[in-house]
């Protein structure tokens, strides 16, 4: 009788349970409630999370909603004015700076490009005004494009099953390695196990123009796209990576559409520069490009093109 090498059910069940522990315990003494200020009073309620041992805090752009007073509570139970740093609508990201607690541990940004469908993250938050709570899920899908509240489109957003609600805005999407993967955005109402994150590598590039310029000043090229696998046949023939982006909109007018690009095509590379994910795009497309003759390689029919396209500033909607 052959014998059953099939795992235990409680072995597996305390893995999983290790995993998320694991994960709350690396990241969670650096969650915090944000509370956005009026006149003194509470406006709002978001989370955040402390990126650094100086008190920087990351939280979404509609946590803030355009204050420039909150107050953060920590997981001693204390609190802290706060005052924002960088404001971001275009990406629904905030930083803000604060006198961290003594003790107060800081969270990792990992890598959100080594994340993988099917892989195991962990949200936490303060949802509804629950203190602390932690859900655990599934990435269940990777460079989505979602509508930010300022109405422009984020790109390389990260789809998650791990249950979010008001109040979990802000607060840090966690890799069993206790790195922070995501910072957790929205939900879809109305349905279940859709919720989304920004990817933590949009928040490194995001964080780093706070710090140099006080805001974020980036090109376009008037697209909306998402991340996809490249066949690896396609990939040597064209020096191409293992990824690339599919156009899944040209917006009218824009310099896409003026180099004639079209719904549908693969974008492989910029300037030379193998593109193998929205935010590889994102970060070529810094404030250098705006104005310049770009030259981008696309995949359309089986064919490899050359176009030249000249990017823009993405200008805020009340500009």
């Amino acid at each position: 009788m052959p014998l059953d090498n099939t795992p235990d059910d409680t072995v597996l069940l305390d893995a999983y349970s290790r995993a998320v522990i694991g994960s709350v315990d690396k990241v969670g003494p650096a969650v915090v409630r944000v509370e956005r200020l009026a006149d003194g009073k509470t406006a709002g309620t978001g989370s955040g999370v402390a990126i650094s041992g100086d008190g920087l805090v990351l939280t979404n752009s509609h946590v803030v909603g355009g204050a420039t007073q909150m107050r953060l509570s920590f997981a001693d139970g204390s609190s802290r004015e706060a005052r924002v740093l960088g404001d971001d609508p275009d990406t629904d990201l905030a930083l803000l700076r604060t006198d961290l607690p003594a003790g107060t541990t800081a969270a990792v940004l990992g890598d959100s490009k080594a994340l993988r469908r099917g892989q195991l993250v962990v949200a936490i938050g303060n949802p509804l005004g629950f203190e602390s709570t932690v859900t655990a899920g599934v990435v269940s899908a990777l460079g989505r494009s979602l509508r930010a509240y300022s109405g422009r489109l984020i790109d390389d957003v990260i789809q998650t099953d791990a249950a979010l609600n008001p109040g979990n805005s802000g607060g840090p999407l966690v890799s069993t390695l206790g790195e922070v993967v995501g910072i957790n955005t929205a939900m879809i109402n109305g349905a279940q196990g859709i919720c989304f994150a920004v990817a933590s590598n949009t928040a490194v590039f995001v964080v780093s123009e706070f710090i140099q310029h006080g805001r974020v000043r980036r090109a376009h090229i008037g697209i909306a796209a998402e991340t996809v696998p490249l066949p690896r046949r396609i990939g040597l023939a064209t020096g191409a990576g293992k990824r690339a982006i599919r156009l899944s909109e040209v917006m009218s007018g824009g310099p896409a559409a003026a180099a004639g690009l079209l719904a549908g095509d693969l974008l492989l590379s910029l300037e030379g520069i193998p593109i193998e994910g929205a935010d590889d795009l994102i970060r070529l497309l810094n404030a250098d490009r705006i104005g310049r003759d770009t030259q981008v390689a696309i995949l359309r029919g089986g064919v490899v093109e050359k176009r030249t396209l000249r990017p823009v500033e993405r200008r805020p909607l009340s500009s």
